[in-house]
């Protein structure tokens, strides 16, 4: 029996038409790759050679498999060659007028059983179908770059697609060793559809001048765990491409959120592209370059904002995960740390809770039993306020509601030694709200951490107009004694990383609501697509969707655009009492333990 989709054209042999070129001849078929520049064919096959003789180099493949490959490789410079085609993928520019003109000349070429792909990540896959003359045989085959390397494949109907091709090249595309998900026809589709509305809102709060383009990039990765800031990721994609896409996605939707920023315009026509044009957001040693190289921008090693106040001793107001976990942090460091809660059996149960994470590390190597006595002695265990009497820095970690934040702040102000830094980790309420329930606005900050706080390097350090020089500068100094990141940001609803993640996760809902792909799909393209350790609904179950629904009324109500309201579904499911994994049901049901 012949191997379905045996032979396979690629119109474009630019680098993301060699990669899919690559991937299926190594996977048996025979490719005909198809350029009107005999430049970019012979750099199509110079790069097959040479990527092929790596994975030799590297035990992925014998001598022989790899001669077999470069034997089902050929190139021509016209789309007659294509005849013989069972699937033509084209890869060319991101323009309607030239891959119109593609699907019309290949429709005088190829059979009427041939399945025509477009590449596009951007374009409308349904207009692109309505030109040709066969557009049941016409969908979306948006592989993600690099080709070989990247495992997701977004397979696109349009209302016109037939099943049956949908069916091959999913087929196809399971075959290649590729994970592909089922999407309709949307710009952007699922993953670059979710992933260019967050790149976007990262350039605007960039351009408004809200924190520094180091800052912003570390927060995402240190708070969220991706692979890359969306800045360094602006500059890697293109910043003209992304643009691009953000247009065609802007076309479609009308919300503001898709609207590009206008420093992407404004770098663009600068011809400050990013890594291609040497340098974009940040400068790099060469056009083409990966290696960062210092700028006018970046920030002068050590530069602190002037000298800080003397911190010995900490407290630490809640008896909560978060409060036990930032506790241990400071303990670990070597201050003195008090732990109060509202009773002393609380804060005898929290100071229970660190000694057991202790443990842990004590049985996994990663701390000494020595080291472990250390540190929970240097922890005191107290059911009153007052005992913070004469600390010099006081962390609350409390509920996540403004009047029982203010309350606590009051008496800490009538508790805490004068010069005292009073900090809070709120995650989403202004701090000076905070602030303004003392006496003394200028000693108070905020100190976000993020949960596990012992595991999570990334602090926010939340000034607002009121705070003092030296309390800022303190807490920065706190940060490095703890070994954890600091990132300035202002007082603004969802500071940085709230700010970005929870609209890019209320967009996935607002997916799902409009019937666009499926929970699993979309899990899967940010995973496999955008290198996300979770899937947007992986993380609201684990988040909480009371919590995720509070923080984004937060955000709404600030911001006060409407791509930023919650999606109903997320308040329906939140009204159900369906909160995620701490329920056992939320965008998934779990099993109880």
């Amino acid at each position: 029996m012949d191997t379905p989709l045996s032979t396979i054209a690629v119109v474009g042999l630019g680098t993301m038409g060699t990669g899919i070129a690559e991937v299926l001849a190594l996977a048996g078929r025979e490719v005909i790759g198809i350029d009107i520049s005999e430049a970019a064919a012979l750099g199509a096959v110079a790069s097959l050679e040479a990527s092929t003789a790596r994975a030799v180099g590297r035990g992925r493949i014998t001598e022989e498999e790899r001669a077999a490959a470069l034997a089902r490789f050929r190139t021509a410079d016209t789309l007659q060659a294509a005849a013989d085609a069972e699937l033509v993928i084209e890869v060319v520019p991101e323009s309607y007028e030239i891959k119109q003109q593609v699907f019309r000349e290949l429709d005088a070429v190829v059979s009427p059983t041939a399945i025509l792909a477009t590449g596009t990540n951007a374009l409308s896959v349904t207009r692109l179908a309505a030109e040709s003359q066969r557009p049941e045989r016409v969908l979306g085959l948006h592989f993600f770059n690099p080709a070989p390397a990247m495992k997701l494949v977004e397979v696109v109907s349009s209302v016109l697609t037939a099943p049956p091709a949908v069916e091959a090249v999913t087929a196809l595309a399971r075959e290649l060793g590729k994970e592909p998900v089922a999407v309709g026809d949307r710009p952007g589709f699922v993953a670059d559809g979710l992933l260019f509305g967050y790149l976007n809102q990262a350039a605007a709060m960039y351009e408004a001048n809200y924190a520094s383009r180091e800052d912003i990039d570390a927060a995402m990765r240190l708070g969220c765990g991706l692979p890359m800031g969306p800045l360094a990721l602006l500059d890697l994609i293109g910043i003209d491409t992304a643009r691009t896409v953000l247009e065609a996605m802007y076309a479609e939707s009308h919300d503001r959120l898709h609207a590009p920023a206008p420093v992407l315009g404004q770098l663009s026509g600068a011809g400050l592209t990013g890594r291609k044009a040497g340098r974009g957001f940040y400068t790099y040693d060469a056009p083409g370059g990966q290696d960062v190289v210092p700028d006018a921008l970046t920030p002068a090693a050590g530069a602190e904002a002037g000298a800080g106040r003397a911190v010995a001793s900490v407290g630490v107001a809640g008896s909560g995960t978060m409060a036990s976990g930032i506790a241990e942090v400071f303990a670990k460091a070597g201050y003195g740390v008090v732990l109060a809660a509202r009773s002393q059996e609380k804060a005898d149960l929290a100071k229970g809770r660190i000694a057991k994470s202790l443990e842990r590390s004590v049985s996994k190597g990663r701390l000494s039993a020595e080291a472990r006595d250390e540190t929970l002695a240097r922890i005191t265990a107290a059911g009153s306020l007052d005992a913070f009497a004469e600390v010099d820095l006081a962390v609350e970690a409390v509920a996540e509601d403004l009047e029982i934040k203010q309350q606590l702040f009051a008496s800490l102000d009538k508790v805490c030694r004068p010069g005292a830094v009073l900090a809070t980790t709120t995650s989403s309420l202004p701090v000076v709200a905070i602030a303004r329930a003392t006496a003394r606005p200028e000693d108070v900050i905020g100190m976000h951490f993020f949960n596990p706080a012992p595991a999570m390097k990334l602090v926010e350090v939340v000034r607002t107009v009121l705070t003092a020089d030296d309390v800022h500068a303190t807490v920065r100094a706190v940060c490095a004694k703890i070994r954890k990141h600091p990132v300035d940001c202002g007082d603004r609803a969802g500071f940085i990383v709230n700010a970005l993640l929870f609209p890019y996760l209320n967009n996935a809902i607002k997916m799902v609501e409009q019937h666009y792909a499926s929970l699993d799909d979309i899990d899967a393209a940010m995973k496999l697509g955008g290198g996300y350790p979770m899937g947007p609904f992986e993380l609201l179950d684990v988040v909480g969707l009371d919590v995720s629904l509070a923080i984004e009324k937060v955000l709404h109500r600030e911001f006060r655009d409407p791509g930023l309201a919650p999606a109903p579904l997320l308040e329906h499911l939140v009204a159900a009492g369906c909160l995620g994994r701490k329920t056992g049901r939320g965008f998934r049901e779990y099993a109880r333990r």
